[in-house]
């Protein structure tokens, strides 16, 4: 069966869409809402009525109508299976190591040019990290309530420890690395030769010394929101091609200044002694090129930030990316341990997607992980109808190292079935390291807490979740401010009424949040990162039950035309 998404929207659907079609598509959003729960009506919102002038170039909601695999399509691609992991020798009795025979059937798939790797019902135990780590092989499971992989080890014993780049004995296992890993393949044999090595093993896009890239052509000034760029020269680049925008900061951190919105509460902000956040730099956005027509390149998604001499803009090669492959239909269960103090987690971590484009996983289900799901320098990737459970994790969903433009929607975080041991620490779903672009929508979290590892994640979009905020946010003082700009929380049912990261219209400039109930302070208590006035909107405080549209991401996919 092939993909129902037939291609990339044309820029001219967006560009072209009148004020009268706008309005219209959000009344048709609202149609059939007649009353809310409460004595309030539910109502369009004034902030939605403005986004759908200037979809594109609004200043408090981001774009996010093309996030997820394939620009957000409903289905998945399907590829003819090639193989069943039985007839390599794995064995569903719950004592024989399947994890060779599992791993060689993926090897096997990927000399085909790719296919479906079928695990029959029934409990499998591994011994060692599952990698998908060629293009176009699909790890499919019979169901999360049917196939259980049962992992016996944690990454540490698998492949060794390494820490922090910014030094201390910390574990980078609390926030890398998975027992399911989606990686290319080189990608793959890099970090755990670095790591063998107790190197540091750069985790992006641009290699483990973060060279190993060139320039394909300079670019000219442009808007953010533009679909297309000008190129110096068009030679290297063809449609279908993933390429890497890469923007480089000036000595006056101006670039640092545009993810945040600019003005004066930026230009004053002191960034030098930030030593994380800088280390993110240059901002790393990949993405396909549609067409090259003469020097212009249309991008199958606008662009994220304005193009501006200073930052030196250039597509530039990468890392060879996981594409169009995925995890489906399965649970990784980890042993009942006890979970480790902060920041020394072992490693029993479920499914992580690190350079990786165009992939996903679906109906996945992960149980007694130190860390759940993971997106490291992973972009255009789909997380569907996942869930963790079991005695509680530290990072239920992650995303980071500059990972943009992915969709996680219909996930669960369940209540841990044991309490936490003293010294850990529960943070939710997260997001750090530049990361942009990205959504959550749909989500039930039963624990946990919307979490800014700081780092300058910007025009992030959480919409349509309900949530017991009962988790922490983390995040040291040299990553710097804890959100950029066009930061969106949009329907967000606080069921304990605990603040925390949720009403971030004090915080977060240029943002945006929009019907979540009323929330309390306690004692994580945060002060802004900026003086003066941020910019920000707060539409129907209190009132999550009278929103309209309901769920923003699905909104924006109506008003795009793209369809799902």
């Amino acid at each position: 069966m092939s993909n129902a998404h037939t291609g990339p929207m044309d820029p001219r659907n967006v560009m072209d869409m009148t004020r009268r079609a706008l309005l219209g598509s959000a009344v048709a959003v609202a149609a059939g809402a007649v009353t809310a729960p409460t004595a309030r009506a539910a109502e369009v919102t004034s902030l939605w009525r403005e986004f759908g002038r200037t979809p594109l170039t609004h200043p408090q909601i981001p774009y996010v109508g093309r996030a997820g695999c394939h620009g957000g399509a409903t289905r998945f691609p399907r590829h003819r299976v090639v193989a069943d992991v039985r007839d390599f020798g794995a064995v569903a009795d719950g004592t024989t190591d399947s994890a060779p025979a599992i791993n060689r059937a993926i090897a096997a798939a990927g000399r085909a040019g790719g296919g479906t790797v079928t695990i029959p019902p029934g409990t499998f135990r591994i011994d060692d990290v599952i990698r998908v780590d060629r293009s176009n092989v699909v790890l499919k499971g019979a169901g999360s309530g049917r196939t259980t992989l049962h992992a016996t080890k944690n990454l540490t014993e698998l492949i060794g420890t390494y820490g922090s780049r910014y030094g201390g004995d910390k574990s980078s296992w609390s926030w890398a690395g998975g027992l399911i890993w989606l990686a290319p393949r080189a990608r793959w044999e890099s970090l755990v030769a670095a790591i063998r090595a107790k190197a540091w093993p750069f985790e992006g896009w641009t290699g483990n010394r973060r060279d190993e890239w060139r320039t394909l052509t300079e670019l000219a000034p442009a808007r953010q929101g533009s679909w297309t760029v000008t190129a110096a020269d068009t030679r290297s680049l063809r449609p279908g091609a993933l390429v890497l925008l890469r923007l480089a900061d000036d000595a006056d951190h101006t670039l640092l200044e545009h993810m945040c919105g600019g003005g004066p509460g930026p230009e004053t902000y002191f960034w030098d002694d930030k030593t994380k956040l800088t280390s993110y730099v240059p901002y790393e956005w990949p993405v396909r090129i549609v067409r090259v027509q003469g020097r212009k390149v249309t991008l199958e998604r606008p662009l994220p930030l304005d193009l501006r001499p200073e930052w030196s803009p250039q597509l530039t090669t990468h890392v060879t990316e996981l594409t169009s492959s995925g995890v489906e239909g399965l649970t990784l269960e980890a042993p009942e341990t006890p979970q480790q103090p902060h920041l020394l987690d072992k490693g029993h971590n479920g499914v992580v997607l690190q350079c990786a484009y165009d992939c996903w996983v679906e109906d996945v289900t992960v149980r007694h992980v130190d860390n759940g799901f993971g997106l490291v320098a992973a972009s255009a990737c789909t997380l569907r109808r996942t869930r963790v459970a079991g005695r509680g994790s530290h990072h239920p969903y992650f995303c980071r190292e500059g990972s943009h433009d992915n969709l996680v929607e219909d996930f669960t975080i369940e209540e841990r079935t044991s309490p936490a041991p003293a010294g850990t620490q529960l943070h939710g779903i997260n997001v750090e390291g530049l990361s942009s672009y990205n959504v959550w929508s749909r989500g039930d979290m039963r624990m946990g807490t919307f979490d800014s590892h700081r780092g300058l994640p910007f025009a992030n979009v959480r919409t349509d979740i309900t949530l017991n905020n009962n988790g922490r946010h983390g995040g040291d003082a040299s990553a710097g401010p804890l959100f950029g700009a066009r930061f969106t929380h949009w329907n967000i049912r606080v069921t304990n009424g605990r603040a925390g990261l949720v009403k971030i219209d004090g915080l977060a400039p240029y943002s945006a949040t929009v019907g979540i109930d009323e929330v309390r302070e306690f004692d994580q208590i945060d002060v802004p990162d900026f003086t003066g006035d941020l910019h920000t909107r707060l539409e129907l405080y209190g009132s999550s039950e009278a929103v309209r549209p309901r769920n923003l991401y699905e909104a924006q996919r109506r008003l795009n035309g793209a369809g799902r």
